[in-house]
């Protein structure tokens, strides 16, 4: 294998815990709040990206290691080659997207409430010792 091919393979597994902290960092907050500001920028990058017509850098970059060992750029993107009907089938797409939206939503919600708390505990809290 080349270095090109190692630094690609690299990006992919950066990639997929891009994805990964795009959908599940926002639980992070819980235990460190001020995480939430990176998840929001990540989480409105991760929506832009599929949204509208502005490419990925992890997905360029690549296509840039690709290209270096003479193999064309990803056919579709990186979600319609590595996920979708790999990790899901592509008609489950609505379903994973709402589930990932209802994940997002539930960790910052979570997040929100554990803040408030610790910012105004309950007079009725024992005291910790």
């Amino acid at each position: 294998m080349t270095i090109a091919g190692v630094l690609a393979d690299i990006t992919v597994g950066l990639h997929i815990l891009a994805l990964l902290y795009i959908g599940l960092g926002g639980f992070l907050a819980w235990r460190w709040p001020r995480s939430i500001f990176v998840h929001v920028f990540f989480a409105i990058w991760g929506v832009a990206v599929n949204v509208f017509p502005i490419p990925c850098p992890l997905t360029a970059l690549e296509d840039y290691f690709r290209g270096l060992q003479g193999l064309g750029p990803l056919p579709g993107g990186f979600n319609a080659y590595y996920i979708y009907d790999t990790v899901f089938p592509r008609s489950m797409l609505p379903v994973v997207a709402a589930v990932a939206l209802a994940l997002v939503v539930f960790s910052y919600a979570g997040a929100y409430l554990r803040w408030k708390h610790r910012e105004h505990p309950s007079p009725h809290a024992m005291p910790q010792a």
